[in-house]
């Protein structure tokens, strides 16, 4: 559960800057939903358990994250 709380600030952190920077691109939309897909995802491979692929599906969702803010921040 730390791990969606600590995913979600970053996410929500990658959010305001592409916004109040007015650096929103497609890119920067597909990394969203990138990270909104690796959430939905992380949820039921958490809940049976899949440790290798609940590890790669947190790690899709942080790098979509870094991807956005690097995006707005170039």
């Amino acid at each position: 559960m730390n791990n969606h709380f600590e995913g979600l600030i970053l996410f929500s952190i990658a959010c305001i800057v592409v916004t109040l920077g007015d650096q929103s691109t497609p890119f920067t939309t597909a990394c969203a939903w990138t990270y909104l897909g690796a959430r939905i995802l992380y949820v039921p491979a958490y809940a049976f358990g899949l440790s290798p692929w609940r590890s790669l599906i947190w790690a899709v969702g942080l790098v979509a994250t870094t991807a956005m803010l690097v995006a707005a921040l170039i």
